[in-house]
């Protein structure tokens, strides 16, 4: 019960800790009562803004602060050495199948409509053609929602990836807010969800295949990658469960990606096929490019008749 009531604490009061200044509240919100029984008063006033857009001014002992120790338990902040993973997708191969939706969910357990990878309907310009998009966490060299994170819950590994420490996260959703790509998803708390992940561990269908821990009600999650399965030699899902090969996964370090059946020179790959980055004018520096649909070995085809024809 003390356990169950510090992790309550953790969670539902100010839910930022100390910020000089103002902060602002986004995640689940302020309960209606503030301050914790037990505590002195400190005298020092810090204003907060509650969920519902009210500004407060509370005592700072209302604060309360996540034990060290608790945040020290599960060290996932270390990259894999001599790793630095990259990803390629070639948007002339993708039909928008949704495997690699559907393997990646079935990765890490999730059910729909929760998704780390998108595939999302794409057309330049009026006179051009529609493409298909599939769209991660691009784990940035330059992230901008590690600079925002006010308890340091989300952080660069040596290996490339950004990670997000759940112990940690607080939900405010800033590194949402920061992230210019929309590749965070929030943890509302779905209890059909957990009992899906709990399944699959029984079955033993779920091992231990991500760089972060399994979110928890009320934290953030996304794509990391799943570095794990790299260090064991095998391929994330999303490149292995697509049938026409259209994302590449490697290291930048070995200058090769692969799909699993094709293996390429990275740095000749996307200079003979004129790879890119989205949004590079904004210096994020992704880790994950794009090969233009140019040739596409497949008809646009609108998602709407592509499912009814797999039904």
């Amino acid at each position: 019960m003390k356990k169950e009531h510090e992790e309550s604490n953790r969670r539902n009061f100010l839910k930022l800790g100390l910020l000089a200044g103002t902060a602002t509240i986004a995640g689940i919100g302020l309960k209606n009562k503030i301050f914790a029984s037990g505590t002195e008063e400190t005298g020092e006033k810090v204003k907060v803004l509650t969920a519902d857009g009210k500004v407060v001014e509370v005592d700072s002992s209302a604060i309360a602060h996540p034990s060290e120790e608790k945040l020290a338990q599960f060290n996932i902040r270390e990259g894999i050495p001599g790793k630095k993973f990259i990803m390629v997708i070639d948007l002339a191969r993708c039909a928008n199948a949704r495997k690699c939706v559907e393997g990646c969910q079935s990765m890490h357990g999730m059910l729909p409509p929760i998704e780390y990878l998108k595939v999302k309907r794409m057309q330049d310009t009026e006179l051009t053609a529609p493409y298909w998009f599939p769209q991660t966490c691009y784990q940035c060299d330059n992230p901008p929602c590690t600079k925002v994170c006010p308890v340091d819950a989300t952080f660069k590994r040596t290996d490339g990836i950004v990670g997000i420490d759940s112990d940690r996260c607080i939900g405010c959703k800033f590194c949402m807010a920061a992230c210019p790509y929309s590749a965070r998803t929030f943890n509302f708390g779905r209890p059909e969800s957990q009992k899906h992940f709990e399944e699959l561990k029984a079955k033993g269908e779920k091992d231990n295949c991500c760089a972060t821990k399994p979110s928890t009600e009320g934290t953030v999650s996304k794509c990391d990658f799943c570095p794990d399965h790299a260090a064991k030699g095998k391929l994330p899902s999303c490149v292995t469960e697509c049938p026409n090969g259209t994302i590449f996964f490697g290291d930048e370090n070995e200058d090769a990606v692969t799909n699993g059946d094709e293996t390429f020179r990275l740095k000749e790959l996307l200079k003979s096929r004129a790879g890119y980055r989205q949004f590079e004018e904004l210096g994020t520096k992704p880790r994950v490019y794009y090969l233009p649909p140019v040739k596409r070995q497949f008809p646009f085809e609108e998602a709407t008749e592509i499912h009814n024809k797999a039904e």
